[in-house]
Formats: structure tokens, sequence, C-alpha cells
């Protein structure tokens, strides 16, 4: 398919995690992405490692296919007159630099915006461009600690014991939230360049990304003036709703509201909790949640958890085993749905990637290049640019631009 933003170009200073995952949703949307790489190391995400595949580190392959990568140094003359060349030439300029560093460089905002007036600046930061902290570098679990998403998530103490320890989201929550913010916010400026004609700053950060991860837990407080803590696998305000141990590994059991409730207790065996006081409507059930959880959990653990699941799916009760990833990227509705495709890659046999969670009309985004090589692209990015051969060649004998090296 051709992607809908085909014929639109992104000039990429990111790394890391979240501006990468932003410009890849670009790219597989069908945007020219050319990847803005230090000329010593390229992105950081490049070594991060183990795990790896082949030669690439994991987080690096998962978050860069569909772009182009030069490796150029903004920080020498020589540097700075071909990246101001390539903003000329973009739709798009997207940084996660800490906040100031592109200003430094003299590519701010109203910089850029003099170079290309129709030009949409992105810029992701960790705390906002201003402000306090705004000058403050941060990574994603440091976000989850700063913005309380840390004091959520873990295991539920017991009345009256010690609060647990704190856990991290097993994934880098707020790098891909703030990568999903930048793509919308960049879709939407370009709309309205549609309707203008002008270009546009637009800003999200990692901060305010885990802030707005957490409405509900905020405006509880807000309501009730009680701190919201963790609730392991469940949320604060239904029951049963959270995993219960079974004979052999764990059930999640999503029963929130009285009907499915009803059809639990007569899928187990259980309709005996139906006439307890203490479990009648949820409020009930959410103030007594540890004796519900207990009572239940006696049942649960006669029997494995394929068990349960036959009957409650039975009955109509929503419910799921724990799975491990490996028993993800082989199940049939995954499979059926294409989220993982296999492509063809020259150094790495039987790769794979992860698709965008979006199909139109029945496609989804192909990959159409896998993650570039470290400079893979600065030759042809410079021709483009209208820099003869003898150019480059000195650009690369002075360390201003660098490229992969052949075997």
């Amino acid at each position: 398919m051709n992607g809908p933003l085909s014929g639109l170009r992104v000039v990429d200073v990111t790394q890391s995690a979240a501006g990468p995952f932003c410009t890849m949703i670009l790219a597989d949307l069908g945007a020219d992405v050319i990847k803005v790489e230090k000329p010593v190391g390229g992105d950081d995400a490049r070594s991060w490692s183990p795990p790896a595949w082949g030669d690439y580190g994991c987080t690096f392959l998962a978050l860069n296919r569909n772009k182009r990568s030069i490796a150029l140094d903004l920080r020498s003359p020589a540097g700075k007159e071909i990246f101001t060349e390539l903003i000329g030439t973009a739709d798009v300029l997207a940084h996660n630099l800490r906040s100031g560093a592109l200003d430094a460089l003299g590519f701010g905002w109203e910089a850029a915006r003099r170079i290309n007036p129709r030009l949409i600046y992105l810029s992701m930061t960790a705390f906002g461009d201003t402000g306090p902290l705004a000058r403050l570098p941060g990574y994603d679990p440091l976000i989850q600690a700063f913005a309380g998403l840390m004091s959520l998530t873990g295991e539920r103490p017991e009345p009256g014991a010690p609060p647990r320890p704190p856990i991290r989201v097993g994934t880098s929550i707020n790098d891909m939230g703030t990568g999903l913010w930048g793509a919308i916010a960049v879709l939407s400026a370009l709309m309205n360049r549609e309707r203008t004609g002008e270009g546009q700053l637009v800003q999200t950060s990692l901060l305010e990304t885990a802030v707005a991860w957490i409405p509900y837990q905020i405006m509880a407080y807000l309501g009730t003036g009680q701190v919201p803590g963790p609730h392991g696998s469940g949320t604060s305000m239904n029951a049963p709703y959270e995993a219960f141990p079974t004979s052999d590994g764990y059930v999640m059991v999503a029963a929130g509201n009285d009907v499915l409730w009803s059809k639990m207790c007569h899928a187990i065996g259980r309709t005996d909790l139906l006439d307890d006081p203490r479990f009648e409507g949820n409020p009930n059930r959410v103030r007594n949640r540890f004796a519900l959880v207990e009572a239940l959990s006696e049942t649960f653990r006669t029997a494995p958890p394929a068990h349960w699941v036959s009957l409650l799916q039975e009955a109509g009760v929503p419910c799921a085993p724990i799975r491990t990833v490996d028993e993800v990227v082989v199940d049939p509705q995954v499979e059926h749905l294409r989220m993982l495709r296999a492509v063809e890659h020259q150094e790495i046999d039987g790769y794979q990637d992860v698709a965008l969670p979006i199909q139109w009309d029945g496609q989804r985004a192909p990959t159409r290049s896998v993650p570039p090589t470290f400079g893979g692209h600065t030759r042809e990015i410079l021709r483009a640019l209208g820099h003869p051969e003898e150019r480059i060649a000195a650009l690369l004998a002075d360390g201003v631009v660098a490229e992969t090296k052949e075997e």
C-alpha cells in the first residue's frame, strides 16, 4: 500500500526510544524518514545489548524500520550547512534531545522556521521545553518514578503490612506513549498546514505522557483526598478483577459488574458467595476485597488455568491465562491479525518485526526496509542534496559525515 504520508519528508534527530518510535510510525505511514545520527556510534540504542539479534541491539531493531541513516556532525560548520539543506527539504523535523540542545546548535524552532516556514517542528523532551525542570535529562523509569506510576504498580500490600517495593511497568510505557503523542501531534499539524500553509511548533514530553496515563487515579485523589496505591494485577474500582492463583500458574478474571459476578460464581461452583452480604454489589466487593480474593483463591487453586478458562469462557465471563512472550508470538489470533511479519534481512536469518496495530481496508503498513546500518545512506542523501563525489569524499575524510564500512 502507498502510505498516507507518501511524498512527505521527516528529518529525524532522535535516538533511544521515544523519538525513534514516533518517527517509525511516520515512516510506516509512508514518510521518507532521514535519521540523522551522531558521526561516532550513532543512535545510542544501536549498542543497547544484550539482548541483540545479530550485530544489532533489539531495541534499535524494534524502532527504526523504514528509515534512511546519515551520520552527521551537527557541531561542525560543514555539518550545519548540510543540516540546513535537509531542513529546507523537510516537511517535519523531529527531535527528542534535551531541551535547548538544538537551540544551542543554532537549530531551535525560530531558526528552523526561518529556513523553512512550512516546517512542522516536533520537540519531545523529558520534562517539557519550559519550566523549572526543563533542562533535566530523563529516561522512562525515572519518569515512571517521578510521575507516580511506580507508586501504582506492584503488589497490593496486605492490611497492616509495610508498603511493597516499587515496580517499573514492564515496557518503556512513557517512551512509547510519547512517541504516539508525537505522531498524533505531527499529523494534526500537517492537517493544520493544509488549511493555513504554515508550519507549527508541536511539543510533548515524557512527564506529560506519564501524567496523562493516570487520569482516573488523579481524579480519584482529587475527589476523595485518598492517595492511590498499587493493586497488583487488579484495579481499585472493580472486584473481582485481577489474577488468581491456580494449581499451576494464574488466571486473570475480569468480572467487573454484578451480572458477570453472578455468572462467575455459578461457573466455578461458588454460589454461596452470592448470599454473602459482604459481596453484594461491586462497592461492597471492593471494600471487602481481601476477603473476596481469599475465598476465590481457595477455589481457583484446585485446578489449572486451562480448566478455569474453559469454564469461565463458556459462561461468558471475561478471563485469560497469564502468558509469556514465547506463547504470544505463536498465538493463532496474533498470527491471524498478522502482527508479526517475516521480512528479508541481509544479515539476519529468520528476521521478523512487529507491525503497527492498525489496518486500512484489511492491509497493514508494510516494512519497506529494515532498520538502517549506521550511516548506510549518507552518500545517497548527500548526492540527492547535490553534493558532488569529491565533496562527499572530503566530508568523509574530515569526519563531518560517516558511513558503514563494507567488509
